[in-house]
């Protein structure tokens, strides 16, 4: 028996895996829609494997991998997603996820990448190796890959539209640490302004527009996108990314 927690911002679907998983002979200890309750879940509940979805209204799963790695928790990670985007299999596994799985897959195959990941191996679902060697032999061209492990952690949370207070508080840093790492990526990756990062972001597949476009509105002040999450799609819009 392997106990499991889940990540996922759709109960209906938080639900079904559990019903599935427990007929299996596993355990769900305990199940979250985002990264923060989830990142202190697993603190306490100290499960063994992390299914995790990187889709999560507006956030993103990496956010609470980046977490798992950066503490070096004792938990594996099987990424459960329909994010079939190389970058974002590459990054899944550079910040050390056991398994990536696409909710397409069979159910077999879920199995497969818990059996594997409890048992310290890797796997990568049918149609998901291609995808990461797809994501590699573009790696030289992608800017992305001049971030440190923290620079990656805070575009994905500027460009939800987290301001460096929001952030700050999520990572436990002052607003002036988050500003300086948010100047020092902006400089690496040559862009001037949030507007820029994001359409960086979404160019090379960190995020997914798509994703965000029933999301809310943008903010005035140019410093930061609007303090909750997800308001990328009228950014976009309001600066005519032309992506």
């Amino acid at each position: 028996m392997t106990t499991l927690y889940l990540v996922d911002d759709h109960q209906i679907m938080r639900d079904g895996l559990r019903a599935m998983l427990e007929a299996r002979g596993h355990m769900v200890i305990g199940e979250s829609s985002e990264p923060t309750q989830a990142l202190a879940d697993l603190l306490r509940l100290h499960p063994e494997v992390l299914l995790l979805d990187l889709n999560l209204g507006g956030r993103s799963g990496l956010e609470l991998q980046t977490e798992v790695q950066r503490r070096a928790l004792p938990v594996r990670t099987v990424v459960l997603t329909m994010s079939a985007q190389p970058h974002q299999v590459a990054e899944a596994l550079r910040l050390g996820a056991s398994a990536y799985v696409l909710k397409g897959s069979p159910a077999s195959e879920l199995m497969a990448a818990i059996d594997a990941a409890v048992k310290g191996k890797k796997y990568l679902g049918a149609d998901v190796a291609g995808l990461a060697l797809e994501a590699l032999t573009e790696q030289d061209a992608d800017p992305l890959s001049l971030l440190s492990p923290r620079e990656r952690q805070i575009i994905l949370m500027v460009v939800e539209g987290q301001s460096s207070a929001a952030i700050g508080a999520t990572l436990h840093l002052s607003p002036k640490t988050v500003a300086t790492y948010r100047s020092r990526l902006m400089k690496k990756l040559d862009v001037a302004d949030v507007p820029s990062l994001v359409r960086l972001a979404v160019r090379y597949k960190l995020i997914d527009a798509d994703d965000s476009a029933t999301k809310g509105g943008h903010r005035s002040d140019t410093d930061t996108l609007r303090d909750r999450p997800s308001a990328l799609s009228p950014t976009l819009q309001a600066y005519g990314a032309g992506i």
